[in-house]
């Protein structure tokens, strides 16, 4: 009788103290809460962007596909205008498919590149949009050729302190550069490194643009 006392008392201690450790454990386990992000996409319709058109839009739709349907995406057309087209949600791919089949199509008097333009417009998008509970990224996909309107185009001398000024109230805002030249990468990683530092600033050529959307994730905190 004392035997089996004692094994009782000894199984009734084992439990508890295996308890108590996995309680402990479980409270030590930190749970990443999700953030919604919000995918700011400016893309290069212009005339001399044609060539490589198809393929950056279907690049853009294969970044919408790895969002989470609670993120949310706009979309700035860019050429001798940039203006919005799209936002919404990124899984809404027929909604997207058609925006960007009406609003990129060719026209041979579109031949400039409002990339100046349309940057200012994605901050702007990406400040309203950090206010409402969203981790901003903008995702510039086209040449980054300056053509046409001077004040129109980027002033890569005013770009840092434009995207430091950002930075000041988005923390955790990134860039992705896609499709451009490597000299013109080079030119955005000379430029913005020191702002945005390597893990917020990717960029992407046309050999690296298949393994790329991870390196987005993580920059939005996947």
């Amino acid at each position: 009788m004392n035997k089996k006392l004692i094994i009782i008392g000894l199984l009734i201690l084992a439990v508890s103290v295996i308890g108590k450790l996995i309680w402990c454990g479980l409270k030590s386990i930190k749970i990443d809460e999700f953030h919604p992000a919000s995918v700011i996409f400016v893309i290069d319709s212009s005339a001399s962007n044609q060539a490589k058109l198809n393929d950056e839009i279907k690049y853009l739709r294969s970044l919408c596909i790895v969002l989470d349907p609670e993120d949310k995406i706009k979309i700035i057309r860019v050429s001798e205008k940039s203006y919005l087209i799209y936002e919404g949600a990124p899984t809404d791919s027929t909604a997207i498919n058609d925006t960007l089949k009406e609003f990129t199509k060719f026209d041979a008097k579109d031949y400039g590149t409002a990339y100046g333009e349309a940057l200012k417009k994605a901050f702007d998008h990406a400040l309203t949009m950090y206010k409402e509970g969203y981790i901003p990224s903008i995702v510039v996909i086209g040449d980054l050729e300056n053509e046409g309107a001077i004040d129109k185009q980027i002033d890569w001398d005013t770009l840092p302190q434009n995207v430091e000024n950002v930075k000041k109230y988005i923390p955790e805002l990134s860039m992705m550069f896609a499709y451009a030249h490597p000299e013109k990468l080079d030119l955005v990683k000379t430029k913005l490194t020191n702002v945005l530092g390597e893990n917020k600033l990717i960029l992407v050529n046309e050999q690296t643009a298949a393994k790329s959307q991870r390196k987005l994730l993580e920059a939005i905190g996947r």
